[in-house]
């Protein structure tokens, strides 16, 4: 029986070592590689070491098919990606005639100068064919070292996720898969795995061993994946994904890659309608993941940032006796911020929020992680105050995504209440 190809990862950078970069790209490299069937096998990071990195380079080369280097494309000194392959294949570098057309277009278009430092990333290997980075100043290429494929890659992850697609297909195309693993994506808010997995296993007991279940749980999204080999389990994992759908129903936010911003501004395009936030314990956050999505503006008019009481009451005309009354963080207040805000918008649905992201700032009865939201139209604002006791961060990422999914609920005519606001509801 022919053995399963080999794929080996070797990532570079001194930041990833310290920890001043968070190393998400193995991850990622990973999730694609799993698409035509393929796993890693060995995963390596090494710090900008010419000699350390060509010794793990060559360990590699003797036992993997595919070696991928992450990282080191850069004009930098410590920019050692394709000099460490070229000792290790025993080759020169040599300034790459398409590696130079492609700089020398990166450059005219943002109206630079090619200087000596930006033009070291056009010195290759020998022989060495390029990968095209339709983002970035650094083109990918690639080498074969005796019976081994060597890819290397930039470590900027917008560029990677770019060049990925064409990397997956021709290592498919190369390494004659037999068979891609179909994998289907559900991603969720409002569920833990934990909860997630215990749903399933007293609903469903008799789950298919053809049809692998996953769970990959982050902030604010939890993702549930399904996988089949063979895609004559396709319809296995189509009934299997039907029963999800009517266990974990709205809080399905939609398939692949959908984030939640994403989904909201998509209903709002579809329904004509447009949005407005107004934020507090946020600073911003949910007009920052909107305004992430391309397109935004189509859905998306206006995020006030107010976070003084003295800004809610100059900029979104919340009376000073409501907040004298009742607080900042209180019903009141965000109904009158929501209001505020969709009169000076005009938009057509609002979100607004105020809480105590901590870690000081609670009381007896508002202790930390403690939001009030209100959202909906100005003449049907909804309201609720739930309690997040995590960090701050956490706290408005999970608020932000709270007022984003209610919106969604709002869009989307569901009237039931999701299960977090049962178990997060301020007591």
């Amino acid at each position: 029986m022919q053995s399963e190809p080999q794929v080996q990862l070797l990532l570079t950078g001194n930041e990833i070592m310290s920890g001043d970069t968070v190393d998400s790209n193995s991850a990622m490299i990973a999730l694609r590689l799993a698409e035509i069937g393929l796993g890693v096998y060995r995963k390596v990071t090494v710090g900008d070491d010419s000699n350390l990195l060509c010794a793990e380079l060559l360990a590699m080369v003797a036992q993997a098919d595919t070696v991928i280097i992450n990282g080191g494309l850069g004009p930098t000194v410590d920019d050692l990606t394709a000099e460490v392959l070229a000792a290790a294949a025993g080759v020169e570098l040599a300034e790459h005639p398409a590696a130079l057309a492609h700089l020398q277009d990166w450059c005219a278009r943002r109206n630079l100068p090619l200087n000596a430092a930006n033009r070291k990333q056009a010195w290759l290997p020998a022989g060495a064919r390029v990968i095209p980075n339709p983002v970035g100043s650094a083109v990918g290429f690639e080498l074969t070292i005796g019976h081994c494929r060597v890819l290397c890659t930039p470590g900027v992850p917008g560029e990677l996720r770019r060049m990925l697609d064409n990397i997956i297909d021709d290592l498919g195309r190369a390494l004659a898969r037999p068979a891609q693993r179909h994998i289907l994506r559900l991603q969720t808010f409002g569920l833990g795995e934990s909860t997630a997995q215990q749903m399933i296993a007293d609903a469903l007991p008799d789950w298919p061993a053809a049809v692998e279940l996953g769970f990959r749980a982050g902030a604010p999204q939890m993702e549930i994946k399904l996988a089949v080999s063979d895609a004559a389990n396709l319809p296995l994992r189509a009934q299997c994904e039907q029963q999800l759908r009517a266990l974990f129903g709205d809080h399905i936010i939609g398939e692949g890659d959908t984030q939640l911003a994403a989904r909201v501004l998509e209903l709002l395009q579809d329904q004509g309608e447009t949005l407005t936030t107004a934020e507090s314990c946020t600073g911003g956050l949910i007009a920052s993941m909107l305004t992430r999505i391309p397109g935004s503006s189509a859905g998306f008019h206006a995020g006030f940032v107010t976070y003084a009481d003295e800004i809610k009451t100059a900029v979104l005309g919340v009376r000073p006796e409501t907040l004298a009354a009742h607080g900042a963080v209180s019903e009141a207040v965000v109904r009158e911020m929501a209001l505020g805000a969709l009169q000076r918008s005009r938009a057509n649905y609002a979100i607004a929020v105020s809480g105590i992201a901590g870690p000081d700032g609670g009381s007896a009865d508002k202790p930390v992680g403690t939001v009030w939201l209100a959202w909906g139209s100005a003449d049907q604002l909804q309201t609720s105050c739930l309690q997040w006791p995590v960090e701050r961060s956490l706290f408005q990422t999970m608020v932000a995504a709270t007022g984003l999914d209610m919106i969604r609920r709002r869009l989307l005519g569901i009237a039931s209440e999701p299960r977090y606001v049962s178990q997060r509801r301020a007591r």
